[in-house]
């Protein structure tokens, strides 16, 4: 009941909170809140709503163990009813649930039986692709929407038989929906159908080699120009970052870190706290398919990152190097922060880019290291490419040094 009492004074204030069917829990949701860095009036508005939710389910002889989203639904329509429902209840109520189902109160197998069997079917793949072929969160929020759509198209919301699916299905999945994707899209879904279906041949689920299946969307290599900014336009986003208040100079050093070492916006939030070495000078990032690679920490970008973490990042248990600002004080959800604080920044700074996201600090850094000398291996070595081949694409972005080069047209103007 410790974090009660940072809450409340009183101690028969905190007895009548902790009461109904919540009440040996209703102390752990406090030390929640405490955690997350929430301010003591929200937590105190929290608290308050999860005592009188734990006293509605004493009323009507609900259980802890039965409690699910039907039920908070239920509870938030009776507050409604009654015009008592308050803003942030339904969080309130949703990260209690969530409290419930890690201290393993809220039975599992429950949810388990209401999960429908495509989503069964698109989470086991997803987990085989992360434990067994260790790809990364990023593949997955690519490739298990493509897999989702494609069961639904197949089997609408009947029971999943993958041993039902014929080649016809694959063929007729791809030509309905590849038309209307970017090419790069278009490969997104064809590699993600195959490997799927790989998978399946693989747990014998299957017994025919459908990804063979698949038909072929063109893609030639190296055959569009990478995005990047003009000289002078990343000095000129870095300066919109506010260093005198604590988002600017959050926003700051993830900027620098985007724009300095190329790192992508998954490898930002990845970031923890022991992935800086600053007595060797050197910061470790975790990349796609569970590699790390380390990197020498440039004098800039440690700097921008010791002003932040002396001065301004959030106490909390979280190792994450960034933390948001407002609670719940944890790293950021996804990548996809990371290149709405790109975007924004870009808008700041009235850049005008046909990429707006986080990768396109990433191609202006190889451009401009090639364009300085910088042999392709030496790119592909700072941006941690497996293949060659990608870091290839750089050779095209010096259009006049090539036109130098190119030979007059026969017959055309001299």
């Amino acid at each position: 009941m410790h974090s009660m009492h940072s809450y409340f004074t009183r101690p028969s204030t905190i007895r009548r909170l902790c009461k109904g069917t919540l009440r040996e829990y209703i102390g752990h949701y406090a030390t929640l809140l405490k955690d997350c860095g929430y301010t003591r009036a929200s937590a105190r508005m929290q608290i308050y709503c999860v005592s009188n939710f734990s006293r509605w389910l004493e009323r009507r002889n609900i259980r802890p163990a039965t409690i699910d989203e039907q039920t908070l639904q239920r509870y938030l329509a009776y507050r409604r009813r009654r015009k008592e429902l308050q803003r942030g209840d339904a969080a309130a109520l949703q990260r209690l649930l969530e409290l419930l189902r890690r201290m393993d109160v809220v039975h599992s197998k429950k949810e388990q039986a209401r999960v429908s069997s495509r989503a069964r079917a698109t989470a086991d793949f997803g987990r085989y692709l992360l434990q067994e072929r260790h790809l990364s969160e990023a593949t997955l929020k690519n490739y298990l929407p493509i897999i989702d759509l494609f069961l639904f198209d197949r089997f609408k919301d009947r029971h999943i038989d993958v041993s039902r699916i014929q080649a016809a299905h694959v063929i007729e999945f791809v030509q309905r929906h590849a038309h209307a994707l970017s090419p790069k899209r278009a490969q997104t879904l064809v590699t993600s159908l195959r490997s799927f279906l790989r998978y399946l041949l693989h747990q014998g689920q299957i017994l025919t080699d459908l990804a063979a299946c698949v038909p072929t969307v063109p893609a030639w290599s190296l055959s569009t120009l990478p995005k990047f900014l003009p000289p002078g336009a990343v000095q000129k986003v870095l300066s919109q970052c506010n260093r005198q208040t604590a988002a600017g100079r959050r926003d700051y050093a993830i900027l620098l870190l985007l724009a300095r070492l190329g790192l992508r916006a998954g490898e930002v939030v990845a970031l923890n706290l022991g992935d800086i070495d600053w007595g060797a000078g050197t910061i470790t990032v975790h990349g796609k398919g569970g590699r790390s690679a380390q990197l020498p920490l440039p004098n800039d970008v440690g700097r921008a990152l010791a002003a932040y973490l002396k001065r301004d990042r959030p106490p909390c248990p979280s190792r994450r190097v960034f933390i948001r600002q407002n609670a719940p004080h944890n790293g950021f959800a996804n990548s996809i922060a990371i290149s709405t604080l790109v975007m924004r920044y870009l808008r700041r700074a009235g850049i005008d880019s046909a990429r707006k996201g986080a990768h396109l600090f990433r191609h202006t850094l190889a451009t401009d290291l090639f364009r300085q000398g910088c042999s392709l291996d030496e790119i592909g070595e700072l941006l941690r490419h497996r293949s060659p081949d990608t870091t290839a694409i750089y050779a095209k972005v010096d259009l006049q040094a090539l036109r130098g080069l190119a030979l007059p047209w026969p017959g055309g103007a001299r």
